[in-house]
């Protein structure tokens, strides 16, 4: 069962009770009681169903029993700023019953390894970057050309050719795209998708018993989801898709709405495939990171990315 995204950009007061998230928030018109107090809605969510919970209004407010359970659910809690973009992330410190075993698996990968396993994920991602291009009709051989000529530890950065091709062409060249975190828009809607993304393989990476920091390639030492920053990579074409879908409904009017927003939450819930089958993105994430994890402990040798098509 794909696990729930849950969004609270209003005010709200969140707690626990009976396994189930209890939300209390203010009617849009304030029903006094007899005794004069002011009456709230109020509604319920098992826990168990939730996966990701985004909090994006100052005026929420969260019990410590609730986030404990959230965790102990492998839930990732996400923060946001006042420009309502994610800023911060909460996860379970214990998703898995073999994680130390899992934890020693990673950690003694060998370098050879590791660089077999980023030139799988930088080929998927191009290949994926080449199939967003054939959907918008552009030229997409040299992305497959590019695919097929990663080495290992991708020593060519053929990762970097294939994006400095790949951004000229995926959006219309009236918007004069370039992809720059802190860019005019829709560099704002990207990397609010990527987020969402981000922190959906962080969450599997916990589940699968993998520590996020522990990178195959990226290694920032102020990055604490380095191996989470790894595995989304052949993911960002399927948020791109969505961003693109979103500029040719907009136009140049691309300042975050509630619309665009909700199309950005529907994220984890979009159909990929993976190795053969169609799954929502979040189940596909999961393979993902379980496959990562088989490839550390020597038991298989691939890395199930989906393929866009």
């Amino acid at each position: 069962m794909i696990k729930r995204t849950l969004y609270f950009g209003n005010p709200a007061y969140l707690k626990t009770a009976n396994e189930q998230l209890v939300v209390e928030s203010p009617l849009p018109v304030p029903v006094p009681t007899e005794e004069g107090e002011t009456k709230t809605a109020v509604k319920t969510i098992p826990i168990e169903d939730i996966g990701l919970l985004i909090l994006d209004h100052r005026q929420v407010t969260i019990t410590q029993a609730l986030l404990s359970k959230l965790l102990a659910n492998n839930t990732a809690v996400i923060t946001c700023d006042d420009t309502h973009h994610p800023t911060g992330m909460l996860l379970s410190l214990d998703g898995h019953s073999l994680q130390s075993q899992k934890f020693q698996a990673q950690v003694e990968a060998s370098v050879p390894l590791k660089k077999q396993l980023w030139q799988q994920t930088v080929a998927a991602k191009i290949q994926n970057q080449a199939a967003m291009l054939l959907f918008r009709r552009e030229e997409h051989k040299l992305l497959l050309s590019l695919a097929s000529a990663v080495k290992s530890g991708d020593s060519d950065n053929c990762e970097a050719q294939a994006a400095a091709y790949y951004w000229k062409r995926v959006f219309p060249e009236e918007l004069a795209f370039r992809r720059e975190r802190y860019g005019p828009p829709p560099n704002n809607l990207l990397n609010y998708g990527y987020s969402i993304l981000r922190a959906m393989v962080a969450r599997s990476l916990v589940a699968s018993g993998l520590l996020p920091t522990l990178g195959i390639h990226h290694r920032n030492q102020y990055n604490a989801y380095c191996l989470a920053d790894d595995m989304m990579e052949p993911y960002r074409p399927f948020v791109d898709y969505v961003v693109y879908q979103l500029v040719r409904t907009n136009g140049q009017y691309l300042e975050m709405s509630p619309f665009m927003k909700k199309a950005l939450l529907e994220i984890p819930a979009m159909d990929v495939r993976i190795d053969g089958k169609k799954s929502p993105m979040m189940n596909a994430v999961q393979r993902t990171t379980a496959s990562l994890a088989k490839c550390f402990e020597g038991t298989a040798r691939k890395i199930l990315y989906p393929e866009m098509s």
